[in-house]
């Protein structure tokens, strides 16, 4: 059968290609108690450990056994846009027309939305490097390209007005960052958000903000909604509400840009789930958002623990995550290539990371992403299983 020759410029999702390996790896001898294994520690997938608040299973029980499950607008429920928009002005104190918020299935719906409104065949975006792969997927499914720029530790991994003007071309149409990002768990901070804005603008781009983890900031944070109406902001109830599996999101567009994305909604995917949309009512109650934030200082205490063990270890994490649940550490102690490295772990440790390969094209290589969406005793158990192993060091490629 001939594919679409869009198919053959997406890489496989490396992640997911290792959390298969780790699963092999954990119905084997390795991890069989009864050979002498041991469980595999899961530090790779970036999937928080508690699910969705009571109310939200509550809401959703609720909504099935009354029937309402009928199809709602392609924008979404209006009183889940009004309740996003409350959420705003609680936290930011912003003053956000619900009118402008778009309900999505998922971040990643809400990237595909975005990057068929915006992407022209040939047009480039530009991204850090490293960066979350499937972003850049979504630009480059609709005809775009998307141009990884090379960050480091002193720039926090995170690009900035600088970097942007001076890698714009005629051909460049906006910017796409994360902040918090994955892999890094690094934000931009809002002196340098502003610039870069302003860089944008000056050329007469977008600015798309992935935020999925600005809830899961440790310490200040302001959404890039601050800089104005034209930003465009992506968000999610994964994250920070714990919702992964239901597999709903949101934007907040910019007014002139509402109509056209719900025009590719509606036929796209008609509405988000109904299921899900109703449930997420409830995670806007004082008793869930006290438990998320409950549940966000626990990130934030398993933070604390992991990375300076790491960087005892020799795992250097060069900058301190600021938020999400991520650290994204140098393996050049021990290997010249991540993705070995990975892999041994989990054969000599049954421990399993995420090789930077998916990240990026510079230096994605020489580090790894650690996932700290697990509790502190898997975090634990990891770090001892470490100090066991690495001394020696795992074989160098």
């Amino acid at each position: 059968m001939r594919l679409a020759s869009r198919v053959d410029a997406i890489e496989p999702f490396w992640v997911m290609e290792c959390a298969k390996t780790a699963d092999e790896i954990a119905r084997g001898p390795l991890c069989d108690p009864a050979r002498g294994g041991r469980p595999m520690v899961y530090l790779n997938i970036g999937e928080p450990d508690q699910t969705a608040a009571p109310a939200v299973n509550a809401a959703a029980k609720a909504l099935l056994e009354s029937g309402r499950t009928q199809y709602t607008a392609a924008t979404g429920l209006p009183a889940l846009r009004e309740a996003i928009a409350g959420w705003y002005r609680q936290r930011e104190g912003l003053e956000i027309d619900p009118a402008r918020i778009v309900v999505t299935a998922g971040a990643s719906g809400a990237l595909q939305l975005l990057t068929m409104a915006l992407v022209e065949p040939g047009d480039q975006w530009l991204m850090a490097d490293p960066a979350y792969p499937c972003n850049r997927h979504f630009i480059i499914a609709a005809g775009g390209e998307a141009r990884l720029l090379r960050t480091g530790p002193a720039e926090r991994f995170q690009l900035d007005a600088a970097m942007v003007q001076a890698a714009w071309t005629p051909r460049t149409r906006g910017v796409l960052l994360a902040s918090p990002s994955n892999p890094t768990g690094t934000s931009v901070p809002f002196e340098t958000l502003q610039a870069l804005a302003h860089t944008v603008s000056q050329h007469d781009g977008v600015l798309v903000v992935d935020e999925i983890y600005q809830a899961l900031s440790y310490g200040d944070s302001r959404s890039a909604l601050h800089l104005g109406d034209d930003v465009i902001v992506v968000n999610s109830f994964s994250k920070y509400f714990g919702m992964t599996g239901w597999r709903l999101g949101w934007l907040v567009l910019p007014p002139a840009l509402v109509a056209p994305v719900e025009r590719l909604a509606q036929n796209f995917t008609i509405c988000p789930s109904v299921i899900a949309q109703h449930a997420a009512l409830a995670c806007f109650t004082p008793e869930t958002l006290a438990l998320c934030e409950q549940r966000r200082r626990e990130f934030q205490a398993r933070r604390d623990f992991i990375v300076p063990a790491l960087n005892a270890l020799g795992l250097t994490v060069p900058v301190m995550p600021d938020g999400a649940f991520f650290a994204w550490l140098d393996v050049r102690r021990y290997a010249d290539d991540s993705w070995d490295f990975c892999h041994d772990l989990m054969r000599r440790a049954q421990i399993a990371l995420t090789p930077g390969r998916d990240f990026g094209q510079a230096d994605a290589a020489t580090y790894a992403r650690l996932s700290y969406a697990s509790s502190l005793d898997p975090l634990h158990e990891a770090v001892r299983r470490l100090q066991a192993v690495l001394p020696d060091g795992p074989p160098r490629a």
